[in-house]
Formats: C-alpha cells, sequence, structure tokens
C-alpha cells in the first residue's frame, strides 16, 4: 500500500493505516529526536507524542502524498518545547550550577557568561517597561502567555507581540556579543 493511500485510510480514522505510517516513521523520528535530546526516554516520549498529535488531527490533515514534512515539523516543535521545560527545570539549574563548579579552573568561560548577563540585563533595562515583565515572566518565571496575559492584565496576542518583539530586540543587541549564548538565552 502506498503512502498516499495510508493517509487516505488514515483521515478515514483506519488504525491499520495508523499502525503502518507508526511503522514506516518512528526510527526516523526517534532518530531525529535523539540528536537533540540525547535522553532515550525523551526520544521515546516525543515520538509518542507526535503519534498521538497525528492521531487527534488525523481528518485535516491536508498532505496526500507524504507525512514527512508534517511529522518532522511536529517533532521539531515538540524537541524545542522538550528543550524548553529542560532550560526552566531546576535540574538544569543544578546542571548549570555543577558545571560552573567544575569549570572554574577554566575562569574565562565564567567570565564571558557573567560579562553576558551583565549586558543582558543593561540591554533589557533598555525596552519598554510592558516587554521587560513579559520577558521576564515568561523567561525567568515560567509563565505560559496565558498567565502572563491575566496577571498583567493583557490580551493573549498582546503578551505574544510584546514577547516577540522584545526578544527580537535582545538578540539583535546581543547576538555580536556571544552567538551561542544568545541562543540558548533565546531559547529559554
Amino acid at each position: 500500500m502506498t503512502e498516499a493511500e495510508l493517509i487516505t485510510q488514515l483521515k478515514a480514522s483506519s488504525h491499520r493505516a495508523f499502525n503502518e505510517i507508526y511503522r514506516l516513521y518512528a526510527g526516523r523520528l526517534y532518530a531525529f529526536c535523539m540528536e537533540y535530546c540525547k535522553i532515550r526516554e525523551d526520544a521515546e516520549e516525543i515520538v509518542e507524542d507526535v503519534f498521538v498529535k497525528l492521531w487527534t488531527i488525523r481528518k485535516s490533515i491536508r498532505q496526500e502524498e507524504t507525512l514527512k514534512s508534517l511529522l518532522f515539523t511536529i517533532s521539531h516543535n515538540l524537541v524545542i518545547n522538550a528543550y524548553r521545560r529542560t532550560v526552566n527545570s531546576l535540574d538544569y539549574a543544578e546542571y548549570v550550577e555543577i558545571t560552573d563548579t567544575l569549570s572554574a579552573d577554566n575562569p574565562s568561560n565564567k567570565i564571558e557568561y557573567e560579562e553576558f548577563v551583565k549586558r543582558l540585563r543593561l540591554e533589557l533595562s533598555y525596552l519598554p517597561e510592558t516587554q521587560q515583565h513579559v520577558i521576564h515572566m515568561s523567561r525567568v518565571e515560567g509563565l505560559t502567555n496565558k498567565e502572563i496575559a491575566i496577571k498583567l492584565g493583557l490580551s493573549e496576542q498582546t503578551v505574544k507581540n510584546q514577547l516577540s518583539l522584545g526578544l527580537k530586540q535582545l538578540h539583535k543587541k546581543l547576538s555580536p556579543l556571544s552567538p551561542l549564548l544568545c541562543c540558548l538565552f533565546e531559547l529559554f
């Protein structure tokens, strides 16, 4: 059976077609996720989530020939979400603290990081107050856009816009200083 036929049957809620699509893509998606996650359980969970999402949206799928781009896009988004959760978790903070302790014999890394944080705070202070609050609540406190909107009495769309504008401005100002650190701060 061709993938196009499987897609047609999937749209009609065929479990057999779903299982066949799973068989076709699960291994490749797992390898893709492992490239970024490095933790087997996380990669497995993301692959499961991809297929849960596929089943959920099966009737609205627009692809007719192949699901490759759709499945890898969903995987990519889930990997980014997993990365953000990791960066915002206490375990990650402990990891950073341990890494700093272990790399104390290389003071240039710590100095570069401290200079970057100092510059980040300075550039953040130049942003409009609303953008400062939204970025802090999103990236430091880990609140969702909806939670921020409620706390600040703004629409969720305004929060999204302010976050996007603020992060773009910070990225523009900070990327020449340290592209790698800038990407880390922007993603979390």
